[in-house]
């Protein structure tokens, strides 16, 4: 059967509370660190997809134990026989290149094709800063080795806002014999410093700087809360139907992770949120946002990084848009899952709205409506959920061609999708 899923227009407004799946950056690291801790973990709530089995998975076959939701470290690594498989996960390699820098023996990471083709080469400098001697491609590709480092302390300062660089230092580096700084323009994901920080293992310096300090990750209990790259789903869902109405409890609401909330308001939607708790020191709340008139916006700067698994939701808000909405200085879009630029663009185009690529970014043309139509996913996760998104208030149903890409991260993205929908 051919892997498509066919979804009709929401035609209604909906009022409802969802309950997200565990956020995926998080699980990811819950499970890194707990491989690297002194005693066992406790980790509930992780994310549902594929993309966190695999770091799972990749974990065990290194030696972590797992019982239900407890997690033992290896008191040694195992040596894995081969080349260790990332799956479809860039998070899972470039964490896994840091964290086991200093193993025993060298590891081969690997992945499927979409992986293979995407950028490795910029771990090289920074863990080579602390003395890793990380192997990839030629042109800066998958697979990559890494392991059996003798660490030393360094001070880098990175050109991208990247956390999973960042984080791939930082997990080193608290292996290395001793203090490290890190340092890097502003607009990251800073998950792991938090954490480093509540653990005693970082200092947050001036501006973007970090220092981390040698030592190991005690055992400790997380609670990963909701995803906000999932919750944006349904948040873009209700911001295209005046009155919709969708309130998520418990997600993580990290500075480096809400930026597709300002741009929604932004554009017109009403947005509320309540700060109710946090996980070692990284800020969980309650988000709500109600549809209202959208006009068009420019996103730009500090918030590209923010939303950037979000911005082509922010192409389908814009369609319905009054106004043209430009995306700009975003060209990280082209090194996702697909190249998110062409494959964002050619989404809207295939549903009947006006669309242009630039070198980095997108103009999307405001008509107010969407024809519905077929998307091809292009083997991305992003694309096949925003273009079911697409279909909230299209003038016809939307066909999602590789609809099962959303397993990566939400395996029940379209029934939940749809159970939204039909909320009073």
């Amino acid at each position: 059967m051919e892997d498509q899923r066919r979804i009709e227009p929401a035609g209604r407004v909906f009022k409802t509370g969802v309950k997200i799946p565990g956020d995926k950056s998080l699980s990811h690291r819950a499970l890194v660190f707990a491989s690297l801790a002194e005693s066992e973990s406790e980790i509930t709530g992780l994310a549902p997809g594929l993309d966190v089995g695999t770091t799972a998975t990749a974990l065990g076959r290194l030696g972590m134990q797992r019982t239900g939701d407890r997690f033992a470290p290896a008191e040694r690594l195992t040596e894995p026989g081969g080349p260790v498989d990332c799956g479809n996960s860039g998070t899972t390699m470039r964490l896994l290149a840091g964290s086991l820098a200093a193993s025993p023996f060298r590891v081969t990471l690997t992945g499927d094709a979409s992986l293979l083709s995407r950028p490795m080469g910029r771990l090289v400098a920074p863990l080579g800063a602390l003395g890793l001697e990380l192997v990839t491609q030629e042109d800066g590709t998958a697979p990559i080795t890494t392991g059996r480092a003798s660490l030393v302390g360094a001070d880098i300062n990175i050109d991208v806002a990247s956390a999973q660089v960042r984080t791939a230092f930082e997990l080193a580096a608290i292996q290395a014999d001793g203090p490290s700084t890190i340092d890097s323009p502003p607009g990251y994901r800073d998950h792991t410093e938090r954490w480093l920080e509540a653990f005693g293992l970082g200092t947050a310096g001036e501006g973007t700087k970090m220092r981390i300090a040698p030592g190991r990750i005690p055992g400790a209990h997380y609670d990963i809360p909701g995803d906000p790259s999932s919750a944006a789903y349904l948040w873009a869902s209700a911001a295209l139907v005046e009155g919709a109405h969708v309130v998520t409890p418990g997600i993580s609401l990290n500075p480096g992770r809400v930026g597709f909330l300002t741009i929604l308001e932004a554009m017109g939607a009403t947005v509320h949120g309540e700060v109710t708790g946090s996980i070692h020191g990284d800020v969980v709340g309650t988000v709500s946002v109600t549809g209202g008139e959208l006009q068009a916006v420019e996103v730009f700067g500090n918030t590209v990084a923010a939303a950037i698994d979000e911005l082509p939701l922010v192409a389908v808000l814009a369609a319905y848009a009054d106004g043209v909405t430009i995306v700009r200085e975003a060209s990280e879009l082209r090194a996702k899952e697909s190249d998110r630029i062409a494959s964002t663009t050619g989404m809207i185009r295939a549903l009947g709205g006006g669309a242009e690529p630039t070198e980095d970014g997108f103009a999307i043309i405001g008509t107010g409506s969407l024809d519905g139509g077929t998307v091809d996913a292009a083997g991305d996760h992003r694309i096949a959920m925003t273009a079911a998104v697409a279909a909230t208030a299209a003038d016809g149903p939307v066909t999602v061609r590789g609809a099962s890409a959303a397993n990566v991260s939400w395996p029940s993205f379209y029934e939940t999708l749809e159970a939204v929908w039909s909320s009073q």
